[in-house]
């Protein structure tokens, strides 16, 4: 989440982990796939693709 907040919405680190509650939903929102179900499938597809640059 990080690298896509930081790379697509051109925010620092400090402002990203400054993020209240409703602007970490909205980010959520703005991240997902569009018009796709998150499926279990997805999810994990995402954690390979994105989940190690975060850790």
């Amino acid at each position: 989440m990080l690298v896509f907040a930081v790379l697509r919405l051109g925010l620092t680190p400090h402002a990203f982990w400054a993020l209240s509650v409703c602007e970490w939903r909205a980010l959520l929102e703005a991240a997902a796939p569009q018009n796709e179900i998150m499926t279990r499938d997805a999810l994990m597809q995402l954690i390979n693709t994105h989940g190690k640059t975060n850790a």
